[in-house]
């Protein structure tokens, strides 16, 4: 009874541009066994973050309810909510690199890029380079043996 009166409102309400290309991405992997992250995945790699209308164009390719795309989506911390900033910080937070120091590490690089929006700062759990910790990804590229001066050398390198 709801899905009629959804598909009435859908008919007085177009979707947006963003909304045809989500349901697009997501009607491709429907038909497969639980695709529900792939189609996450597959979203944002589209778009670059993961919107309000897209999770309720998801839920509705897969008849699934709002609440449990939304909870999927907030699980995870690979699946972003909003744009993200220029540059990006992720610093590892597992064993192996807290024994080293990855703790300071990520103490000290929230407190150097407190006064900048364009870089995020995020912990993660395990690049797999437990032996050469404590390990950073700047920018998408993995390092090894991180400093706080090393993560300051890279920022020389962006333009504000």
């Amino acid at each position: 009874m709801a899905r009629a009166g959804r598909q009435q409102t859908e008919e007085l309400t177009p979707r947006s541009a963003r909304a045809e290309v989500t349901r697009e991405v997501a009607q491709g992997y429907a038909g497969e066994r639980g695709p529900l992250l792939e189609i996450l995945h597959a979203v944002q790699a589209e778009h670059g973050y993961l919107a309000d209308e897209d999770v309720s164009e998801i839920a509705d390719v897969l008849n699934l309810s709002v609440a449990e795309v939304h909870g999927t989506v907030s699980f995870y911390h690979d699946f972003r909510r909003h744009p993200a900033p220029d540059h990006q910080v992720q610093i590892c937070r597992a064993e192996a690199c807290q024994s080293v120091g990855a703790a300071a590490l990520f103490d000290a690089a929230q407190d150097h890029f407190a006064h900048r929006e364009d870089v995020e700062v995020r912990e993660v759990f395990c690049f797999g380079n437990c032996a050469l910790g404590p390990s950073a990804s700047i920018d998408g590229r993995l390092r090894a043996r991180v400093t706080i001066d090393d993560i300051a050398a890279a920022e020389s390198g962006w333009s504000r």
